[in-house]
């Protein structure tokens, strides 16, 4: 046996060995981050994963089989015009408002068919980062001139570690954009028009049994909330609809799946996720038992769900440990000592304030309470910034995902990007705010 080749296994194997050997499970702290770990992992298996993740999987399956890869390569491709490129990428993105596990479903989906890196990373950060209604929350409960600084450093964020991401990486992909030129064209089964329609029910479908509470029962976006499960179901119905007249699903197949879903709405009024979970299922064995493009659907959907669930869930956990729940849980790193860190706006408490708004995960809209909190005890301002800048669009889970997905030197590079550029946002906004 060549020792040298095995010593990385070795060391694997033996850190985690002495990590349980010597963990000290009588510790009140460690009983209290393995609580927060499992509650937090319930907490997201609860809240994201029917709702927000396996819709995510279905439109990114979508993505891979009825969008060519040609298509995709003249929007989206290294070579693609800029302008077009970035502005469909963060435009794209921001009118999704996922948060950071969400949004990696779709991002491999448009970077396996062909995106450069550049506008499928700018895609990555802008649909956890530009959320209208998170930002409309920070102006309104943090002050407006952090929402309109939170505002504006997305937006540019977005393009500017795009382009940097391009600019790296700029060779690598141009190489593999020129391969994928020499590849036959694929024909196109149906016209574009119904492509983008098909594509918009399933986003609509997405956004609206995500839609949040945004914590006051008035304005548009509490309306919008009060009836969130109506334009779910309508979508619904659209979608089926189009299954049915576009794709040639059988007719019955989806009336019964249909039917069988609404009979477990009226049964559960009050819980819409039994229903959703149950029309779920209904699509995936109607399209399991239509071979052809259906088929294929729900395979390259459910070829994403092996790859990126495990991964997330692992990171969730983790994360809990470390960090506890939001917004008062106490992982292994007591919640003082950040509080304590992050005050005034020096160098690193921007800094810092970034690379925990990198690991922690924060859910679409958690944002703004938890730095409520924090400013209250005292948190500077260009910390906070930071914080928003970097939080919404990382997390451990979603770094471990994107490892698998574009590797871990590319990996490094964006998040080392993200809290690079949050500090220095932090930094600046800090010695003019007031």
């Amino acid at each position: 046996m060549d020792w040298k080749s095995e010593w990385k296994p070795l060391v694997v194997i033996v850190a985690v060995f002495l990590a349980f050997y010597f963990l000290p499970i009588d510790s009140e702290g460690v009983r209290n981050a393995v609580r927060e770990a499992l509650g937090l992992t319930q907490w997201y298996a609860r809240e994201h994963v029917l709702l927000c993740l396996v819709p995510a999987f279905f439109i990114a399956g979508a993505i891979a089989v009825f969008i060519s890869q040609q298509a995709v390569l003249r929007y989206l491709g290294p070579k693609a015009n800029k302008f077009m490129a970035y502005g469909v990428a963060s435009v794209s993105g921001s009118i999704l408002a996922v948060c950071s596990c969400t949004v990696l479903p779709l991002f491999a989906g448009i970077y396996r068919r062909g995106a450069g890196i550049g506008p499928a990373t700018a895609f990555l950060y802008s649909g956890p980062a530009i959320n209208i209604l998170a930002i409309i929350l920070t102006a309104r409960i943090l002050g407006l001139q952090l929402g309109i600084a939170r505002a504006v450093g997305a937006v540019v964020f977005s393009i500017v570690i795009g382009l940097l991401m391009h600019l790296i990486y700029g060779k690598e992909e141009e190489d593999k954009a020129n391969k994928a030129m020499l590849l036959p064209d694929e024909e196109e089964v149906r016209p574009l028009w119904q492509t983008a329609a098909y594509f918009f029910t399933m986003v609509a479908l997405l956004v609206s049994a995500t839609w949040g509470n945004p914590g006051t029962e008035e304005g548009l976006y509490y309306q919008v909330f009060n009836i969130k499960w109506y334009l779910t179901a309508l979508a619904a119905v659209a979608l089926g609809l189009e299954l049915i007249i576009w794709f040639k699903l059988a007719w019955w197949k989806l009336l019964l799946a249909g039917l069988i879903t609404t009979g477990f709405a009226l049964a559960f009024p009050d819980s819409p996720v039994i229903a959703f979970s149950v029309g779920i299922i209904g699509l995936s064995v109607s399209l399991q038992s239509s071979p052809g493009e259906p088929q294929d659907w729900l395979a390259q959907s459910w070829t994403l769900a092996k790859q990126i669930a495990p991964l997330l869930f692992f990171g969730v956990l983790v994360s809990g440990a470390l960090l506890g729940q939001p917004p008062d849980g106490e992982g292994l790193i007591p919640s003082e000592w950040v509080s304590a860190a992050v005050g005034g706006n020096s160098f690193w408490s921007n800094f810092l304030a970034s690379i925990v708004g990198a690991f922690m995960y924060f859910a679409t809209l958690t944002e703004v309470p938890i730095l409520q909190g924090l400013i209250g005890n005292g948190m500077g301002q260009g910390p906070a910034l930071a914080l928003l800048l970097a939080g919404p669009a990382l997390s451990l889970p979603s770094m471990l995902v994107l490892a698998s997905i574009m590797g871990w030197k590319k990996t490094t590079v964006y998040v080392s990007l993200v809290v690079i550029m949050a500090t220095i946002s932090g930094l600046i906004y800090g010695n003019f705010a007031r």
